[in-house]
């Protein structure tokens, strides 16, 4: 295979592309590697604003991403957003299902059952709806990629005794929202295979932003195997990888983006 036949692997020039929770951190990451790629791409979250500041900053650079809002939980939005973008750009090929997060505060033996239906709404139920009206354009074409956001924590219980009490930590409601998330990964896959579509999970370890207490990020650093901070950037290859042509008889897997955190 010469150079420019593996490059017109990852070339994604004409295809359109979601991505929800598409404003800050890893949601940019995604949005920026899928538009360098080529394709037309829309970030989308409750935060317009966010979404926004992102598509500006990224439209500078001549790549093509628009901002819209959703929330990802409920159902009639995302058909909402779907339907705009396809009346927009005529298809979706992609969508990246990265709306989600924890909102953890209270933990075994008294968490807050609020805090566990709503972990699984913002991440397990969020990728479903997200990933069932992707699909329904998707079918017809028979073609496209699905890519939901794991973490590692997916199949790994975080320690408690690595976090400081400042520190707001993933707790047993997101462990087990992320676990969902990943089990369903591998259920649409086979549900949507016989129609081409692929569904791939990517499970990010600890990628600190602005925010993150700083001695917490020198810890997670040195639990990693390759003893230094994640980045945001660190999930463009894998994004690149599923959505593209390259990644096309991969489906149902999940790829662990932690720096090797999770060979322990």
């Amino acid at each position: 295979m010469t150079n420019s036949a593996i490059k017109e692997l990852f070339d994604l020039s004409g295809r359109v592309a979601l991505v929800t929770g598409g404003g800050p951190h890893l949601g940019k990451a995604f949005a920026e590697s899928l538009s360098e790629l080529g394709a037309t791409v829309y970030i989308a979250s409750r935060r317009s604003e966010v979404c926004e500041e992102t598509a500006n900053e990224l439209n500078k650079r001549g790549l093509k991403v628009h901002s819209e809002t959703v929330d990802a939980r409920d159902e009639a939005s995302v058909r909402s957003l779907v339907e705009r973008i396809v009346e927009k750009s005529g298809t979706l090929d992609i969508a990246v299902a990265n709306a989600g997060g924890h909102q953890t505060r209270s933990h075994p033996p008294h968490g807050k059952i609020s805090e566990f239906v709503s972990s699984f709404e913002m991440n397990t139920l969020a990728t479903y709806i997200t990933a069932q009206e992707a699909a329904k354009i998707m079918i017809p074409k028979k073609r496209g990629a699905i890519i939901t956001l794991g973490s590692i924590a997916a199949q790994l219980a975080m320690d408690p005794r690595t976090y400081n009490k400042e520190f707001l930590r993933s707790g047993a409601p997101y462990i087990s929202a992320k676990a969902g998330v990943l089990n369903l990964t591998r259920a649409l896959a086979a549900e949507f295979g016989p129609h081409g579509i692929t569904v791939n999970c990517i499970s990010p370890g600890q990628v600190p932003n602005d925010e993150t207490n700083k001695e917490m990020v020198e810890k997670f650093r040195n639990m990693n195997a390759l003893h230094r901070t994640g980045l945001a950037e660190d999930v463009k290859g894998a994004v690149a990888l599923l959505a593209s042509d390259a990644g096309k008889w991969i489906t149902g897997q999940e790829i662990r983006v932690d720096g090797g955190w999770s060979i322990w």
